[in-house]
């Protein structure tokens, strides 16, 4: 129970960083400095590059779990 727990939190928590690199992302476009942009620019692209990395570990983790308990299931048969 408590890996599931954790597990679904790390799915959250890297939902909402995705989500921030993609609202910072917006938000570069809407500034004027180019430095400014530019630095904006390349941080919600690693924000994101990162967050969506790590979500798709923790989904796959999920999916590997959960076929893992559905051919247990069928072995018990």
């Amino acid at each position: 129970m408590i890996w599931w727990i954790k597990n679904i939190a790390l799915v959250l928590l890297s939902c909402f960083f995705l989500l921030f690199g993609i609202m910072v992302l917006i938000s570069a476009y809407k500034l004027n400095d180019p430095y400014n942009f530019i630095m904006s620019f390349f941080s919600s692209n690693l924000i994101i590059l990162i967050s969506a990395t790590l979500l798709f570990g923790f989904l796959y983790r999920i999916y590997r779990r959960l076929r893992n308990l559905d051919s247990s299931d069928e072995e018990n048969i």
